[in-house]
């Protein structure tokens, strides 16, 4: 049984939707930015934030501004309504289909705004119910229209990744003909100070597999696709815009944050992917690496990568440099980055990156393909180990 893709949504901070984020991907041009419209102390940290505040967020998806959202969800809203637009799904189908979404932060922008006067009011009470990462899916499922299930997936930021598996799966086993599979992530202060707690956020730019790196650049975002069987796509007359070919997820179990050196969890979600996919590892045409920007993730994902292709390594790159990382969505952002990739034949480049770590791992630079791009794999690890690798293929 082949599964394919029939629509995509993404909101990120190079843009709302596919047109906007392909457009600053081609012009090589960040979203990131010192913080806006995050109520931190930390006004200068660097952050990849969607450049619209709340309220903006409101009028986009048509609520009032009394109306109790999570940033999370609002996001969401905007990249599910892109994908199903473009899928062509009515709401009688929707009503019959399963959304799954992967977030870690949930309504945590909400909870530590009102959090003191929890105890003392009775209006922010109706942030209590929207804090747990099960509202944002909720909220989202009754801005677009209904679904027959909703399921929310947390495994930090592998999140969204494995809600694609999750998703497959019901689709292989007959559970589902067609699903609404992604994730969804806002930027908080407690997020935000958690990674400065870890020491692991740039003060500057992030420089993903460069030999100055220092940490990364947090980001906020959501990105949904349509993942039906072939045959649901067919007898509909949707447009197939890819296949999800192969997927693998595995546990590196090596430490509660740190990826181990060898990266065993990212070589087995890998070779799991390509094993499913029917494919050599010599088919990869690019890799949209995980690519933090860390001491620890770059050097481990790339040890991973010289296990499974060798010394025959396929164009890699990290699109975080454009994004900044977008924690539990970014399996879904960055699969979304890699489908517009193969669309439109072009590879993402590590923005700026310099100098290398190793001269056997030099990322993508040059945005034009030596070869035609026909399988693209994409990485997403999260702490504690999980990982998740991810195919589209044209073919």
């Amino acid at each position: 049984m082949k599964l394919v893709i029939t629509g995509a949504g993404i909101v990120s901070a190079i843009g709302i939707g596919k047109e906007a984020t392909l457009q600053h991907l081609q012009a090589q041009k960040t979203g990131i930015a010192p913080v806006q419209y995050l109520q931190t102390a930390h006004q200068d940290t660097l952050v990849g934030e969607v450049k619209y505040a709340n309220y903006q967020l409101k009028e986009q998806v048509g609520i009032a501004p009394t109306v109790p959202m999570s940033r999370t969800a609002m996001l969401g809203v905007l990249a599910l309504r892109e994908a199903l637009q473009q899928a062509g799904l009515p709401l009688d189908a929707v009503k019959d289909c399963p959304l799954i979404s992967g977030t870690t932060v949930g309504g945590m922008d909400k909870s530590e705004q009102h959090y003191l006067s929890f105890f003392t009011e009775s209006s922010p009470a109706q942030y209590i119910k929207i804090h747990d990462c099960g509202s944002s899916t909720e909220q989202m499922a009754e801005q677009v229209g209904g679904f027959n299930m909703l399921t929310t997936l947390s495994t930090a930021c592998s999140s969204a990744a494995n809600a694609f598996v999750l998703g497959a799966n019901m689709l292989l086993t007959g559970e589902a003909q067609c699903v609404v599979v992604g994730g969804s992530e806002c930027l908080s202060k407690f997020h935000l100070n958690g990674f400065k707690t870890l020491m692991i956020v740039d003060g500057d730019y992030c420089k993903p597999f460069d030999a100055n790196r220092a940490g990364l650049n947090l980001g906020e975002g959501a990105a949904f696709m349509v993942l039906e069987t072939e045959q649901s796509a067919q007898k509909r007359g949707a447009t197939i815009l890819a296949y999800l070919s192969g997927y693998g997820n595995a546990c590196d179990a090596h430490h509660q944050t740190a990826s181990s050196p060898t990266g065993d969890g990212a070589y087995l979600s890998m070779s799991q992917a390509v094993e499913m996919a029917g494919l050599q590892p010599a088919d990869i045409s690019y890799v949209n690496a995980h690519g933090t920007g860390t001491p620890n993730n770059d050097p481990s994902e790339c040890a991973a990568m010289s296990r499974l292709f060798g010394n025959q390594l396929p164009p890699f790159s990290s699109t975080k440099g454009f994004t900044g990382h977008t924690t539990s969505a970014s399996g879904a952002i960055e699969l979304v980055i890699s489908l517009l990739a193969l669309q439109y034949q072009f590879l993402p480049v590590s923005l700026h990156w310099q100098t290398p770590f190793d001269p056997q791992y030099i990322p993508v630079t040059q945005s034009t393909p030596a070869q035609p791009l026909k399988h693209v794999l994409c990485n997403s690890f999260g702490f504690g180990g999980n990982d998740t690798s991810l195919i589209l293929s044209l073919v």
